[in-house]
């Protein structure tokens, strides 16, 4: 796939280090309230860190180093700028749930480490099937102009009930399931019984959630990027700070109501990015369907898919602070 294997390992060292860092540094378990000034503190630094990995490939990557350099800061921002997304979501999920500020990083700690699982998973997957059947890459690009339209016209108004979550109905029916919280605690015992609590199953929605999320974000990262190595990497850079970034989004979330615009917007933009460059396939099923559509090949450049992306996120976040104020 490129990278060498011990590349591979070095990654994945680096990332479970960063991962009981980050467990130790911020929020420990239970013990505090994790405060806005913390939160962004912390996201500063995980940006920091990703930005420097960003810049070791720029020195060291083996070919093409400027442009995998690009494509991992594209890759990055479009995975970052969906997470947020997901963030709004995770604050519903906390609320429903009557789940305490205090004890929500340790359901976002072993979720994100989810993620990161089936993050790997997924990407490995996804870039086996692009490699023997590049012609996934069109199916990738309409699905993303269909959640991309599917944001655009989606109703804010409309409540979704966690506890309807398939996963969570198939595990209170083979798993007992207590009603009260007992702190940071996932499991407990109670007359004997062992039961879970609902911080567990919190974490139970979170993880399926992300798997939703990921059905977006891993193609949308591929139309940036081919190359498995800067795929996977830059999504699990996004993911890695996600924790810090929900308790600094948290405080602030009511001034975000148009970002979800500029996502949709985002995903219908690397739809079309990708579909711009299957024009091969596009022409050949033409022919198939006895249509001369005669699709030429249009290869938008990483600077430009960067710059739309980057330009569509900040307008979409200065709008939204713009009308709730005014609001």
């Amino acid at each position: 796939m490129g990278m060498p294997l011990w590349a591979w390992i070095v990654f994945y060292a680096l990332v479970l280090l960063m991962l009981v860092a980050d467990l130790k540094m911020f929020g420990r378990k239970g013990q505090h309230e994790v405060n806005v000034k913390e939160a962004l503190q912390m996201t500063a630094i995980w940006i920091g860190i990703s930005l420097v990995f960003c810049a070791g490939i720029y020195l060291f990557y083996p070919h093409e180093p400027h442009e995998k350099a690009m494509e991992f800061l594209a890759g990055y921002l479009i995975e970052k700028s969906l997470s947020m997304d997901n963030l709004f979501v995770f604050l519903m999920l906390f609320s429903f749930f009557g789940i305490e500020r205090k004890y929500q990083h340790e359901v976002l700690f072993w979720g994100i480490f989810g993620a990161l699982v089936l993050r790997s998973i997924f990407i490995f997957a996804g870039a086996a099937m692009v490699e023997r059947f590049e012609w996934v890459l069109g199916l990738f690009g309409l699905f993303l102009l269909y959640t991309g339209g599917k944001m655009l016209v989606h109703d804010d108004d409309e409540q979704t009930d966690p506890s309807q979550n398939i996963i969570v109905r198939w595990f209170r029916k083979v798993y007992p399931v207590t009603d009260k919280m007992h702190g940071d605690r996932f499991f407990v015992s109670e007359n004997g019984k062992r039961l879970a609590t609902p911080l567990f199953v919190a974490l139970l929605v979170i993880e399926t959630t992300d798997v939703a999320f990921a059905v977006d974000s891993i193609p949308a990262v591929f139309s940036v990027s081919r190359d498995p190595f800067i795929v996977l990497t830059s999504n699990i850079f996004a993911i890695l700070g996600l924790r810090a970034l929900y308790f600094a989004l948290a405080a602030v979330a009511k001034y975000f109501t148009y970002l979800k615009y500029g996502l949709g917007i985002i995903l219908m933009f690397v739809g079309v990015k990708m579909l711009l460059a299957m024009n091969e396939y596009i022409n050949a099923l033409g022919s198939l369907l006895g249509v001369n559509i005669n699709m030429p090949h249009i290869e938008v450049p990483t600077l430009v898919s960067l710059i739309i992306i980057f330009g569509v996120l900040v307008l979409s976040m200065l709008l939204s602070v713009v009308v709730t104020r005014r609001k």
